[in-house]
């Protein structure tokens, strides 16, 4: 196989990945902690291959979640653009700094998602989230560092296997 073709297998079996992640079902008290797998696998794309995500890109992952998760249409497209529009904006500065900043980055970007979701949910006519919503941030940001370094890992091997 050509580097290219195993570089998009690589790619989607990620999305595809994240995207069943998120439909993991957890325990009623732990699913407001559970991580937003589809944003952190896009922001890792976009930091360290951005020819390959793009805000397309974005919005059509955001309809598969919206018809996958059974939320409004459109709730999380329009989520995941503005979380790829702000990494594919400031990528020069984040793909340098430390992996504790990149963790900081990540927590700042899912807390302005959750915002935003908060505030689409209140002009929906919804339910605000209870408390325990706001700590999925903070959760992403742990998340981080070993998503990072197993999608790192995976891209490494396949170079390694190309030479």
């Amino acid at each position: 196989m050509t580097r290219q073709r195993l570089r998009s297998i690589i790619f989607w079996s990620s999305v595809a990945l994240a995207l069943l992640l998120m439909l993991l079902p957890l325990p009623s008290f732990l699913e407001s902690f559970k991580p937003y797998w589809p944003a952190l696998v896009l922001v890792y794309w976009a930091l360290e291959s951005s020819d390959m995500v793009g805000l397309g890109l974005a919005f059509c992952v955001g309809l598969a979640a919206d018809i996958l998760y059974g939320v409004m249409l459109g709730e999380q497209a329009l989520r995941l653009c503005v979380v790829v529009f702000l990494v594919l904006r400031f990528r020069a500065r984040l793909r340098f700094f430390p992996m504790w900043q990149q963790a900081l980055a990540v927590f700042a970007l899912m807390l302005n998602d959750r915002i935003i979701e908060a505030i689409l949910l209140g002009f929906a006519g919804m339910h605000l989230p209870p408390p325990a919503y706001w700590v999925a941030p903070a959760v992403d940001a742990l998340v981080w560092p070993f998503l990072f370094l197993l999608l790192d890992d995976v891209r490494a091997r396949l170079r390694a296997h190309e030479a």
